[in-house]
């Protein structure tokens, strides 16, 4: 598997249910700020809307911290909004519903699934500047934690603040972070 670790994010252009609208998205909308790709198998499922309600739920963290959340599946726009509104779980989303039926870029980020024309869960942090900075994918049947995303997020922040350190293992912000230096090889 070659890694996207630190690749742009490819030019796309898709359909998204957003704020009752339907709208288009594309990569230029992420330029300049922090940006989470959450792709999910899909609308109508079981784990799908217990990851979005979480991401829901947390929204307003993702907003402070400058980062807009995308979630992505290869519905349609119009089954995002089907979602939407038969949902408690899906009403809850103030974050565009991207649909990406075609498999573009589910198919570019290396999480579709092409037997079943669905996405693995997918999950990519993106820089102010296009850059990959975070790419996970798990297996369907394993649902994931917003919390752990949101300290991930924060770790990247912290590293692009470009002081020269780097973030250990657990490190939360407020935490001392470590620098690289020669001297520090063997003693940690």
């Amino acid at each position: 598997m070659q890694t996207l670790i630190n690749t742009q994010i490819p030019e796309f252009n898709l359909q998204a249910y957003h704020n009752n609208q339907f709208v288009e998205v594309s990569d230029k909308d992420l330029a300049g700020k922090w940006s989470v790709l959450f792709f999910y198998p899909a609308d109508f499922s079981f784990v799908c809307p217990t990851e979005l309600e979480d991401m829901a739920d947390n929204y307003e963290t993702f907003q402070k911290l400058g980062v807009e959340v995308y979630s992505i599946s290869t519905d349609t726009h119009f089954v995002h909004k089907a979602w939407h509104d038969s949902s408690p779980s899906i009403k809850k989303t103030q974050f565009p519903m991207l649909a990406d039926p075609a498999g573009i870029l589910t198919r570019a980020l290396g999480v579709h699934i092409e037997e079943a024309g669905l996405a693995y869960r997918g999950t990519f942090l993106v820089s102010p500047e296009g850059q990959i900075k975070v790419a996970e994918v798990h297996d369907n049947g394993i649902g994931r934690n917003s919390e752990e995303l949101i300290r991930k997020i924060q770790a990247a922040q912290f590293i692009a603040v470009g002081n020269g350190e780097v973030c250990p293992a657990k490190w939360r912000p407020g935490d001392k972070g470590l620098g690289t230096n020669i001297d520090l090889v063997g003693k940690i």
